[in-house]
């Protein structure tokens, strides 16, 4: 069977009338490039690593404000302990000074009663020897005597001492009272005689003794 030579027509051999498009212009789309356009490959890298040392410096920073936070509270927390304990060891203290002189308060009042009960007894025996009847003075001497040695004891027991100087010894002001100036054969400004003995009780003075002094008239040093 013999082909046909295929007819072509006229609508086959259209040409493409449309223009060619050609690419769009960048500067003519009115997009700004970006910072990425304009910056190197080197300076994006800086740029990176800043940012990037930035973040680091500012964690640290966090980190570290947060430890200085923490040793705050721990400070805080330890100083408010130490407030409580102080307070605790102040009211202990103010306590056992209450207890102290509360104690030492009845131990005075003890020793007052002892001293009080031993001097009644040695009243009792005074006004006993006064009270009775005695054949002769020499008796109610005796009896007297007896009680002033007993009330001595006492005295002794308490550590208390008589003061009574020797006549011609110095005068002391912390335990010798002068009552007058007299004529005497001691030296002058010694002591010429005793007008009433004193007392001290463990070397504090509860009385000064009173005395008279020597005007040095009498004395027979000066010839």
């Amino acid at each position: 069977m013999t082909e046909e030579p295929v007819q072509t027509t006229d609508d086959d051999h259209v040409e493409d009338d449309t223009p060619n498009e050609k690419p769009a212009d960048e500067s003519t789309t009115g997009e700004q490039p970006t910072d990425e356009d304009i910056l190197s490959a080197e300076e994006t890298d800086l740029v990176a690593e800043i940012a990037s040392h930035d973040e680091s410096l500012a964690e640290a920073v966090e980190e570290r404000f947060v430890a200085i936070e923490s040793e705050r509270q721990e400070q805080e927390t330890e100083i408010d302990d130490l407030r409580t304990r102080l307070k605790r060891k102040q009211a202990d203290f103010q306590n056992y000074k209450k207890r102290a002189k509360k104690r030492q308060e009845q131990l005075e009042k003890r020793a007052t009663e002892d001293v009080v009960n031993r001097l009644i007894d040695v009243r009792d025996n005074l006004k006993r020897a006064v009270e009775e009847e005695h054949e002769d003075v020499e008796s109610l001497r005796s009896g007297v005597e007896l009680t002033l040695k007993e009330l001595d004891r006492v005295f002794e027991d308490e550590n208390v001492a008589e003061i009574d100087p020797e006549p011609g010894a110095e005068v002391d002001p912390q335990r010798h009272e002068v009552m007058l100036r007299v004529e005497s054969d001691h030296p002058e400004d010694t002591i010429a005689d005793v007008y009433q003995p004193g007392y001290e009780m463990a070397d504090k003075v509860l009385q000064a003794a009173q005395v008279t002094v020597s005007d040095g008239s009498g004395d027979g040093s000066g010839e």
